[in-house]
């Protein structure tokens, strides 16, 4: 092959409409690089394009003398600057396991999730030295050591060489984490990193969390541990070409035979039972949690209002039940079938972790490496025992659940990432079993600050029941014998992830008749207050409601939201109210049972106990323990709820004991 006819043929790829728009955009924005399209150049050349993959170094810098005198011809003033053709959409991608030293010197194409980035910094890219004896000046690629002058003169006295600043070129550079995707992890396999180096103008086009597709030459680095002076090295991958996939799914082929299937789907009588069906069908029952898991995968649109505010369109879904109510089961397998999915269980995830850490690099500085809820940006984020994490690390998730970011502000880094997911959380009640008597904030140990948070929340408990056991046991009996249940899903799990990433593409809206019947659903419950006095739905119920409606048009393939989808939605909210938001002292409707953790009853209770104490401490300076224990028990309250109250009342800061037997208001 004869190099200079090879590039004066290349030009003609250039010379293509196409490819002259793209080399027009880049001159105006100051660019110097264009993409360029592997496809192409199989149409172009086969053989080119398959020595492409095996000799890239070559013939790379072939694509970039012909794209640069291309350049020169259709712009003048920009002789003398040197453009990269920057190839992308290799036939085949590669995952991040697979790389191996057969791959070395080879293009090759890398899907995967960056999880750490690290600052720009400048390279050498030739430095220019100068002799301080004689002054003659020598030119060195890259990084390298000073050479020594070849003056006869010089050789015995070897002067110092001296860089030349104003002449010495660089370049902008940085490091990548690339992980492979958690939904293509093996299971049981930790997931692998491999480092990508980017320069010039494909810098900084990609932060933590974002998924990309790296098309670059794999390169043996040094991993300056020790390792390199036993001749072992670390795969890096040298980037030609950076593209951000964004947060869409394109992981999932969706092909219009595809389209036109889910869209006959969507339009069968009981197309919606069918998908709920279809979630964890090896569970028996539970039709209204998995009614709940579909719309969490599916989720409405984030709405921005003029002025600025955002409104989250995912739904966050909790399960607090009895222990072998399959409350993990439901949670993996929603991780599994979402386009989008990580798991995490509580006692095993840190702040850092669920959100994001601050790593020292090798070279000294810092940067950021992303958690599960950034790593599962427009999915969905499950946490298994959320109520197992530790208080300091639960906090964390207040801002990912209320605003959907991370912010970050260590070692010099103030950072937000995106964390756009559903959370999809399972708890166990604090005292083995849930008790009916107790309030929901006291059977589950969380604080009401996330339980608020909450669209869904409900309760699985594990009641002897004979013939909802007899036909439990056939189903897990048969699943175990022929190892299917006995009805098999109506739609298969791959089918149902393709589904659901395609119902993400809807933006469905209300209809007149569908908000009016949620507003009135809202209204009606507020108007419970002028009989008990308590509060049985906020407004963060009726956003939710909203976003339960609009994920049920979405999952019917719908572009408005009808008034079927409004009574669906309403029956969820209904349920997940008569579960949690309820004084079980009284039996009366009490959203604050989750929103503040005290319901009227108590709140009623704390207020008569602080105004005896005030009183008894007007007359005597304190309250003494047995006058103020008698006086609370002739206004009715029991010596155990007396106990409860005083001993809340001492650990909330509202009083405190001067000394043994006494009370005084703080």
């Amino acid at each position: 092959m004869v190099e200079r006819p090879m590039e004066e043929r290349l030009i003609e790829i250039f010379k293509r409409e196409k490819y002259r728009d793209l080399i027009a955009r880049a001159v105006l924005s100051n660019r110097r690089s264009v993409p360029v399209d592997f496809a192409d150049l199989v149409v172009f050349d086969p053989e080119f394009a398959s020595a492409l993959l095996e000799h890239p170094d070559r013939l790379l810098t072939m694509l970039d003398a012909a794209l640069t005198e291309q350049v020169r011809i259709e712009f003048p003033e920009q002789s003398g600057k040197k453009f990269r053709a920057r190839v992308r959409g290799l036939p085949e991608a590669l995952s991040v396991r697979a790389i191996r030293s057969a791959h070395l010197g080879k293009l090759v194409m890398v899907d995967g999730i960056v999880v750490r980035a690290t600052t720009v910094r400048p390279m050498v890219v030739r430095a220019y030295y100068r002799c301080r004896n004689c002054g003659r000046e020598y030119e060195v690629e890259g990084w390298r050591m000073a050479p020594r002058c070849t003056n006869p003169r010089c050789a015995e006295r070897r002067p110092a060489m001296e860089r030349l600043e104003e002449k010495t070129e660089y370049t902008d550079f940085q490091l990548l984490g690339l992980q492979e995707k958690p939904e293509e992890l093996p299971p049981g396999q930790l997931p692998r990193t491999v480092e990508v180096a980017l320069t010039e103008d494909i810098v900084d086009t990609a932060a933590p969390g974002d998924r990309v597709t790296v098309c670059g030459i794999v390169r043996a680095a040094s991993d300056f541990k020790g390792g390199a002076a036993q001749g072992q090295l670390k795969m890096r991958i040298e980037a030609i070409s950076l593209e951000t996939r964004g947060k869409e799914l394109e992981s999932l082929a969706i092909s219009p035979e595809d389209e036109k299937e889910f869209r006959r789907m969507a339009s069968e009588p009981e197309s919606y039972e069918r998908l709920v069906t279809s979630i964890a069908p090896s569970i028996f029952g539970h039709e209204t949690l998995k009614e709940a898991i579909l719309l969490a995968l599916v989720g409405s649109r984030q709405k921005v209002f003029p002025d600025g505010v955002r409104v989250r369109g995912d739904v966050h879904l909790l399960l607090v039940g009895d222990p072998g109510t399959a409350k993990s089961t439901l949670l993996l397998h929603a991780a599994q079938i979402a386009p989008r999915g990580v798991y995490t269980t509580g006692r095993g995830s840190t702040a850092a972790g669920l959100t994001a850490a601050v790593i020292r690099e090798q070279g000294g500085g810092m940067v950021l490496e992303a958690g599960a809820t950034v790593l599962a940006d427009m999915g969905v984020c499950v946490v298994d025992e959320i109520d197992k994490m530790r208080p300091e690390d639960r906090v964390a998730m207040h801002e990912v659940m209320a605003n959907q970011t991370v912010s970050i502000a260590k070692g010099g880094i103030v950072a937000t990432l995106n964390a756009r997911c559903s959370i999809l959380a399972a708890a166990n009640p604090e005292l083995g079993r849930y008790d009916p008597y107790r309030p929901f904030n006291e059977n589950v140990n969380m604080p009401v600050t996330l339980l608020s948070r909450f669209d869904l929340i409900f309760v699985l408990r594990d009641e002897p029941n004979p013939e909802v056991d007899k036909r439990i046991s056939s189903h897990m009996i048969s699943l175990h014998m022929n190892k299917e249940p006995a009805e098999a899903a109506p739609i298969q799990p791959e089918t149902l992830k393709k589904y659901i990433a395609y119902a993400k593409k809807f933006n469905p809206v209300l209809t007149e008749e569908a908000a009016r019947e949620v507003q009135q659903f809202y209204l009606q419950m507020r108007s419970v207050y002028e009989r008990t006095s308590t509060v049985a739905i906020t407004a963060r119920q009726l956003e939710s409601l909203v976003r339960l409606a609009e994920a049920r048009a979405r999952a019917l393939l719908r572009d408005v939201v009808t008034v079927e989808d409004a009574r669906a939605a309403i029956r969820l909210m209904k349920k997940s109210l008569s579960e949690v938001g309820i004084d079980v002292e009284t039996g009366k409707p009490d959203i604050d049972v989750i929103m503040s953790g005290k319901p009227l009853s108590v709140r009623e209770k704390l207020t008569m106990v602080l105004d005896v104490i005030k009183k008894l401490q007007q007359q005597h300076g304190y309250a003494d323990d047995n006058a103020l224990r008698q006086e609370l028990q002739e206004k009715g309250l029991s010596k155990s709820e007396i106990d409860r109250i005083l001993s809340r009342m001492i650990s909330d800061g509202r009083i405190y004991s001067p000394k043994p037997g006494t009370y005084r208001v703080t």
